[in-house]
């Protein structure tokens, strides 16, 4: 019966997918940041629901004021560092908290997804050109200053959630620069209470060979932990500040941390 409503729940996915383009063409340029967090929130937790996965969150610091205007009540945003599993999370992290991210430039280029996020608000860095991390920091400190969440996956790439990748600390440094703190973002995969790789989105696989490993998954849960933030103080060391990122993670995570090699540029 799973196997069978899964072509069905992927019909009613495209069409959440196009009802959402609507929305973001048709709605937000009319509407107020705050109005646009709102509507993510609730679009993101229908396409889990659609998608069979049930979201429990950990440890997110709401406050009435968050709870009730879905607006950072801080001055300055937060930079959270996640690891990265799949594309899924993005819509899992929105699912909880108004945020905006920091992606790899192909991801705009996706069919319908890549249209939703980029009239969503996500930043987008140009792998492999010149100034592309300063013009990205630059960004990133404007959002930042905006009392903005901004996420970055600091592994640069996906992987089954086995293990953790070396952090890439470059946008750490917009961070330290307008004293922002960092918060270490726990993201897994789990079915019948094990470890899950339906939702890995890793190698060659494509969008739609990963869509249906997520719909045709029993019990799929996603599991969004939110970490103590990480205080960031006037001259702080963003490679210390990553590793330490990657270690809380990692304990949330009962995953090994391997020796690692100190990452450079993303």
């Amino acid at each position: 019966m799973h196997y069978l409503l899964a072509p069905l729940r992927a019909v009613v996915f495209v069409v959440h997918v196009l009802c959402g383009l609507a929305c973001v063409f048709g709605m937000f340029p009319l509407v107020s940041q705050l109005t646009r967090n709102r509507v993510i929130r609730g679009w993101s937790r229908v396409l889990l629901a659609i998608c069979g996965a049930r979201l429990a969150v950990k440890g997110i610091p709401l406050s009435p004021e968050m709870k009730r205007t879905g607006i950072e009540p801080w001055a300055i945003g937060r930079l959270a560092l996640a690891n990265h599993v799949s594309w899924i999370d993005v819509f899992a992290i929105d699912a909880a908290t108004p945020a905006r991210f920091v992606a790899k430039a192909e991801i705009g280029r996706w069919p319908l997804l890549g249209a939703l996020v980029t009239r969503s608000g996500t930043l987008y860095i140009e792998r492999g050109r010149r100034h592309a991390v300063a013009t990205m920091n630059r960004k990133v400190r404007e959002h930042l200053r905006a009392g903005e969440t901004i996420v970055v996956f600091p592994e640069g790439t996906t992987t089954d959630g086995s293990r953790l990748l070396s952090f890439h600390s470059n946008l750490v440094a917009p961070a330290i620069e307008v004293g922002a703190p960092v918060w270490p973002i726990a993201v897994r995969y789990l079915e019948d209470g094990t470890r899950s790789t339906a939702a890995a989105f890793i190698g060659e696989m494509g969008l739609v060979t990963s869509l249906a490993r997520i719909l045709v998954a029993r019990g799929l849960v996603i599991e969004v932990a939110f970490l103590p933030p990480i205080e960031v103080r006037e001259g702080a060391n963003r490679h210390a500040i990553a590793r330490a990122a990657r270690a809380a993670i990692a304990q949330q995570l009962g995953l090994p941390l391997e020796a690692e090699a100190e990452a450079h540029a993303l």
